[in-house]
């Protein structure tokens, strides 16, 4: 008499999948063993193993037998429920969750109680590669407690030497444009940027850099708690903002931020100073804006 094959883990799966719960082949004791979760189930599913359309209709039992009868390579040898195919199931358990009290990794910023403590973290930050090319991390500067809070973009090369934001030309604009409205850095406003490292030739960072780095500018925010915020320049408007218009779009009314306080924040996009810098005609503009930013309550 040939010997009894037997369904060993791998293909009871694989008959469940095509529709077959109830193999008419006696169970070895793999086969008998409890149900693989759906995650095994995934993990030792053949990704090139053929589907058929429809699941088979049963054969009768004598039938099996007979095809099994002729050589030994129609039934699976009485070991195979102890190969390695039939082992991948225990990869493809999801990770057991991490301790309460496990370390956090260096890289992943953790809200600090004050600016200060928040200061020394951008200082030391190395969660992205802007970190490998900076000379100076630039937290911000300026009026704690702040009326406004300015944002822009990212540090250029004047900012990125002496650590502070809006310096050289493009910051004595800003200085002059906010005294225009009674404003000044010193006394109340704050200014800081969405990305607090230099990216390699002031190009525009890269996703992950603003996924690294927009926590520290939520968490500047909701600290400083600023009355209204001024955000200057089209990447810095479309990342605060969570839009792709542009800054002609953006300009000339009033957006509103929810601070991860709670808080509605009223927001005004106007134009870059570098970029009134280049282009000087559009001055009148950012005059516009920068009264409307005024008149908010």
């Amino acid at each position: 008499m040939p010997a009894t094959p037997r369904v060993n883990a791998l293909q009871k799966l694989w008959l469940r999948e095509i529709g077959i719960e109830k193999t008419w082949l006696p169970a070895g004791p793999v086969a008998a063993a409890a149900a693989p979760s759906p995650e095994a189930r995934g993990a030792a599913e053949p990704e090139s193993a053929p589907r058929p359309a429809a699941a088979p209709a049963p054969v009768p039992r004598p039938a099996v037998a007979a095809a099994a009868a002729p050589g030994p390579a129609a039934a699976p040898p009485a070991a195979a429920p102890t190969r390695p195919a039939a082992r991948p199931a225990a990869v493809a358990k999801p990770p057991a969750p991490a301790p309460a009290d496990a370390p956090v990794p260096a890289t992943v910023p953790v809200p600090a109680h004050d600016l200060e403590a928040m200061r020394e973290q951008v200082v030391q930050c190395t969660a992205c590669g802007l970190c490998n090319g900076r000379r100076h991390a630039v937290f911000g500067m300026g009026a704690r407690p702040a009326r406004w809070m300015v944002v822009g973009e990212a540090p250029g090369e004047q900012e990125d030497r002496q650590g502070l934001p809006f310096v050289g030309r493009s910051g004595q604009l800003l200085d002059a444009m906010l005294a225009s409205v009674g404003m000044s850095r010193e006394k109340d406003v704050f200014i800081a940027n969405v990305i607090k490292c230099r990216p390699p030739g002031n190009r525009n960072p890269k996703p992950e850099e603003i996924a690294a780095c927009s926590p520290y500018l939520m968490r500047q925010i909701e600290l400083l708690k600023p009355e209204r915020i001024l955000v200057l320049g089209r990447f810095a408007a479309q990342t605060l903002l969570g839009t792709d218009a542009t800054i002609g779009s953006l300009r000339g009314r009033r957006h509103t931020l929810a601070a991860p306080d709670g808080r509605e924040i009223p927001v005004v996009v106007s134009y870059h100073p570098a970029y009134l810098l280049r282009s000087p005609g559009e001055k009148a503009r950012a005059w516009q804006d920068l009264r409307l930013a005024a008149a908010l309550g």
